[in-house]
């Protein structure tokens, strides 16, 4: 791109004109649609007074233009690649447009589009301009209604947002009439029309309304519904008991896509899923995909009030919506499931993930200053960081003054699009602190690090604590100012938590340290002995912690440490000390003892204690969190030092191991959540003992993987002996005998992909290419890249990083194809790149090379924005 357009937070203003009313009326024809839209509009009585109307539109064919039925002429109005210009209109006036789209041609999936003889729509963030002239922003609300014409018998299901007010026949046309009157802006507008089974169901709302639930699918997907329909009713009920959220419409509607570039899309009564977001069924979904369609599902309908009845006043508040709502799935999940594990499961992808891109060249703050395409800004950032600030937040009021806090937002400004700072104040007015600074966390970029040091005065029975916080430069932000950082700790002596007794007062056995300033110290009273602290618990604040533990006061906090989150970072911390002195060259003989003898403790009293907790502690540090530790990462060390832990620790636990597997087998079955925790224990044993060349444990991986009736344990069996490099025959005759079995499930098949693209050995960029050219994979499908393309690049630690530096440039090449087809998808494909600077020199100007191929092509907006800054870097 010759040239682009930045926009900016500071140049925000209000809209000259709001839509009362909006009325469309589709009529869905091969080949193209025709669109005739009839906008209310009216002056906005804060804006300068223009006299001329700037409406967005895109790809659009214009076939009329009036203004209160008076056709317009060529010289009433001026249309653009982006927008199209009304002149001299007056303050109140209906204006009848009437364009032509190709559903048919859309590959961006945008807009509306057709994909596999359905239509569906995806208007977040700005795909509305796709379909009609619009004021395509979201402070602009307006109520809804849609008809829909189709030639009769062509399509079973045509849905809209809101209540269906008449579905009838006339003249060999379907018209099908919904009405929404709800006011919403327009990128939760949603079409849906294709030949589709129902299932039905209903739920009786607090107040005793009734509300019909629907999920609509392909017929051969029918009987994969039952458990979104019970996650769903899970959800409505939880919202009302935790945060007195009721239902407001006649019915929720959920549609399932194959071809969705989201997972997801919250518009207004009419959700439309990814259907790897919404199908289950024992057979063919793990218990992980389970789990994340009862939360994807809760997430959705939770936004009916946290993104919905009140949106986002501009892009940049997008966190206002995303944030929120994703700190209400995450409680609901762990409502539903093991607290703890889902903790340490936010933890991973903040750590992983969010941390990655703070230190990186798309590092923005969760209310960004700028952007060039919006989409880039569906990030980690947005979501998860911004989830970890609202969670801060509930920490910081306690849970009956933020109970009362959403309860002022959500009646102060039910029907608005406000800003994160008309959310803060509502925390404030309820609880009556000040938080300005606090608000710096959606203003400034970057992962605070808290530099932690102690001391005991044994004599006085005093323990110090003093915190130093410090947030490293990020891209247009070199001077950081202190944050309001909420600290949670407990100290832990020889026999457990200590009371804790600050200036006097006792704060039982936790307490929360408000970290206001750039150094603090806290002294604790009445300390008997020199304890160690359990620091950050529950992850209390989306911070790196700096303390030199020794290694037995890690296995002192891993064995007796209350805080699930707390004996996880506990054992990631032993594991990381073993695993960076290998990576450097050092002596980890001591951490490897202590390691070993750690584990053995736990797994030898498994059955008292929280299994899936237990599981997720076998969990060594991934090698993306490892690189983010250096300066200068080494690919190759990494991987050696991870792989060769790995096969030490299974060695050394074998009995243990082999124990758990064998003594856990009576516990596994069931879709509920003890059986959960025994598979994913009894699978993660499975998978260290495949590190051993031994065929006992190659028998015992081909048995489970031939005989159990669930996909957990069938993919965990497979997964198993693929990614152990001595397995030969058996994982390919395994590999064979899934595809024959599953070839036509359509997301086990986008598994059977990832299986082999992430394979920890051999050629695999090979396999790639063979995949990519493989009868089941469709470049055009974005579940399908995700599964071959983002999971090599994303996953395969050691093979993306081979080097020779052919990974780089194939995903290079691929996001310049796909850019072609799906910015989108094509911009989310490229940040294994964007992480460059990361990396030793042998590996940074490889993939330094393979981004300057890409800048010398023709790019969307959406690759170019990515491309551009990470070279600025």
């Amino acid at each position: 791109m010759s040239t682009t357009t930045v926009t900016y937070l500071a140049d925000y203003r209000a809209p000259e004109f709001l839509i009362e009313k909006t009325h469309l009326t589709f009529k869905l024809h091969e080949g193209y649609t025709d669109v005739n839209s009839q906008l209310t509009i009216v002056r906005n009585p804060h804006s300068t007074h223009a006299d001329h109307l700037v409406l967005h539109g895109e790809q659009l064919e214009l076939l009329s233009l009036a203004i209160d039925e008076r056709p317009l002429g060529v010289g009433d109005y001026q249309i653009t690649p982006q927008n199209m210009t009304v002149h001299n209109v007056p303050e109140r006036f209906v204006l009848q447009c009437k364009t032509r789209i190709y559903p048919e041609k859309n590959t961006a999936l945008e807009g509306l589009y057709r994909s596999s003889g359905m239509y569906c729509t995806q208007c977040e963030a700005e795909g509305f301009r796709k379909i009609t002239y619009y004021l395509d922003r979201p402070d602009v609300m307006s109520e809804f209604e849609t008809v829909i014409i189709a030639e009769e018998g062509t399509f079973s299901t045509m849905l809209s947002n809101g209540n269906c007010l008449s579905d009838t026949v006339h003249a060999g046309k379907r018209i099908v009439h919904w009405h929404d009157p709800f006011k919403k802006p327009s990128y939760l507008f949603a079409l849906v029309a294709g030949n589709l089974v129902c299932l039905e169901d209903h739920f009786s709302t607090q107040s005793g309304r009734q509300v019909l639930l629907q999920i609509y699918t392909e017929a051969k997907d029918s009987d994969k519904c039952y458990f979104a329909m019970r996650s769903l009713k899970k959800a409505m009920r939880w919202d009302e008991q935790t945060y007195g959220r009721e239902y407001d419409l006649d019915r929720f509607m959920i549609v399932a896509v194959d071809d969705f570039n989201m997972g997801a899309m919250e518009n207004k009564g009419l959700n439309i899923f990814n259907t790897s977001c919404v199908l289950a069924h024992p057979a063919s979904t793990t218990d992980a995909a389970f789990q994340r369609v009862e939360r994807v599902i809760g997430h959705e309908y939770f936004h009916n009030w946290s993104g919905n009845r009140i949106t986002c006043r501009d892009w940049f508040q997008l966190s206002l919506k995303e944030g929120l709502t994703v700190y209400r799935d995450s409680e609901f999940s762990a409502d539903m499931n093991s607290r703890a594990v889902k903790r340490i499961e936010d933890a991973n992808v903040i750590r992983s993930v969010q941390f990655v891109e703070d230190a990186g060249p798309m590092a923005h703050p969760v209310r960004p200053d700028s952007y060039i395409e919006i989409s880039n800004f569906y990030t980690v950032t947005i979501y998860e960081k911004g989830a970890e600030v609202v969670r801060m937040l509930a920490n910081i009021l306690g849970p009956e003054q933020y109970r009362r806090a959403t309860d002022l937002y959500f009646s102060r400004f039910d029907g608005q699009a406000v800003t994160c700072d008309d959310f803060v104040q509502c925390m404030e007015a309820v609880s009556g602190k000040d938080l300005r600074q606090f608000c710096l966390w959606y203003s400034q970029a970057g992962t605070p690090q808290l530099h932690i040091s102690d001391s005991y005065d044994a004599a006085r029975q005093q323990y110090s604590l003093t915190v130093r916080q410090h947030t490293p430069a990020t891209p247009g932000q070199t001077e950081k100012q202190a944050l309001h950082i909420p600290l949670k700790i407990a100290l832990y002596g020889s026999k457990g938590a200590l009371a804790l007794v600050i200036d006097g007062q006792n704060k039982g056995t936790e307490t929360v340290l408000d970290i206001y300033q750039d150094q603090q110290t806290i002294i604790f009273e009445q300390v008997a002995e020199n304890p160690v602290p359990s620091l950050l618990r529950g992850f209390s604040a989306p911070v790196k912690i700096f303390y030199a533990y020794q290694l037995a006061q890690l296995q002192q906090l891993i064995l007796l440490d209350s805080d699930g989150f707390c004996r996880w970072d506990a054992m990631q911390s032993l594991m990381r000390i073993a695993l960076c002195n290998a990576i450097d060259g050092k002596d980890n003989h001591a951490e490897q003892i202590m390691l070993v003898d750690t584990l053995k403790q736990l797994l030898a009293d498994h059955v008292s204690m929280d299994v899936a907790l237990l599981a997720c502690m076998l969990d060594l540090p991934s090698e993306q969190y490892l690189a983010s530790l250096y300066d200068k990462a080494n690919p190759t060390a990494i991987s050696q030092a991870r792989t060769q832990l790995q096969q030490q620790l299974a060695i050394q636990l074998q009995p243990e191991l082999l124990g758990c597997y064998q003594t856990l087998q009576d516990k596994i079955q069931g879709l509920f959540a003890p059986a959960m925790a025994a598979r994913s224990l009894c699978n993660r044993a499975l998978a260290y003992l495949l590190h051993i060349n031994d065929a006992r444990y190659r028998n015992l991986a081909q048995q489970q993987f031939t005989q159990v009736n669930n996909m957990t344990d069938q993919f965990a069996a497979l997964r198993a002996l693929v990614h152990a490099e001595h397995a030969g025959s058996i994982a390919q005759e395994a590999l064979q005998a899934f595809y024959q079995q599953w070839q036509h499930e359509t997301l086990v098949v986008n598994m059977w992909f990832q299986v082999q693209v992430t394979r920890p050995w051999g050629n695999v960029l090979q396999v790639v290419h063979e995949l990519l050219n493989h009868t089941a994979f469709d470049a055009r499908n974005p579940n399908k890249l995700r599964a071959v393309i983002a999971a090599f690049a994303n996953q395969n630690f050691a093979s993306f990083h081979d080097r020779s530096g052919k990974a780089y440039q194939f995903l290079a090449d691929q996001i310049a194809d796909i850019d072609q087809r799906n910015p989108q998808m094509a911009a989310r494909l490229l940040t294994p790149l964007t992480h460059w600077h990361q990396f030793i020199d042998e590996h940074a100007i490889l993939m330094r090379k393979a981004l300057e191929s890409l800048s010398q092509r023709e790019l969307s907006k959406d690759v170019y924005e990515v491309v551009s800054k990470s070279l600025m870097n």
